[in-house]
């Protein structure tokens, strides 16, 4: 190491769009487990704000990578695989707040669900607000109800992944590639929020490990 610090690795766009989940050895994969476990545990049983405060913001200081490392592989519908998916959905919209609250805004006006009021978003959803709804759903699995957690973030990713597509849709026939890469993003931002509805439902089968 030639620096006495670590910097936090930028988790870039490009990256999440080869985003896949998968299965570790299990080795790994029990300390995955474990790390997702004590990591919960540790926010709920501290009255401290400061310590939650502090798990919130991890990546911003070690990068999304040091979470990476132990929790991306883990399966989709488990406890670190749930905490993994909305860690790197938080890092994507800290990496790019605007774009992200343009495809979040469009989501919203064309998306004929009720994901909207589920997230709890403001409309309109600019970039500030939109950093402010991603804290807000990571805070409430360390504090308050888990499974309608689980179920904003399910939500907050469906109406991404309806934003992409209606922008790609858009820049079809302008911008080809930028309508792959959005039509990329949204596949993606949909499959995240089919694993997260996933661990809500364990969750309350009381499955979610």
């Amino acid at each position: 190491m030639v620096e006495n610090f670590h910097k936090p690795t930028q988790y870039s766009t490009d990256k999440f769009d080869t985003f896949e989940g998968g299965e570790d050895p299990a080795q790994i994969m029990r300390a995955a487990h474990d790390t997702a476990h004590a990591l919960l545990e540790g926010a709920r049983n501290s009255d401290d704000p400061a310590v939650l405060d502090r798990i919130i913001a991890y990546t911003d200081k070690n990068g999304i990578d040091s979470l990476a490392e132990l929790w991306s592989r883990s399966s989709a519908g488990s406890l670190p695989g749930a905490l993994w998916r909305i860690y790197l959905l938080r890092a994507v919209i800290q990496q790019d707040a605007v774009g992200t609250s343009l495809l979040f805004q469009r989501g919203i006006e064309i998306l004929p669900t009720i994901d909207a009021a589920v997230t709890g978003a403001v409309n309109p959803t600019g970039p500030e607000e939109i950093k402010g709804l991603a804290d807000q759903i990571l805070r409430g699995l360390f504090r308050g109800d888990f499974g309608v957690a689980l179920d904003r973030a399910a939500s907050f990713s469906r109406i991404l992944s309806s934003g992409a597509g209606s922008v790609a849709d858009d820049q079809e026939l302008l911008n080809p590639e930028r309508a792959t890469e959005l039509t990329t993003r949204a596949s993606r931002y949909s499959l995240i929020g089919e694993d997260l509805a996933l661990c809500a439902k364990r969750f309350r089968a009381g499955a979610l490990d």
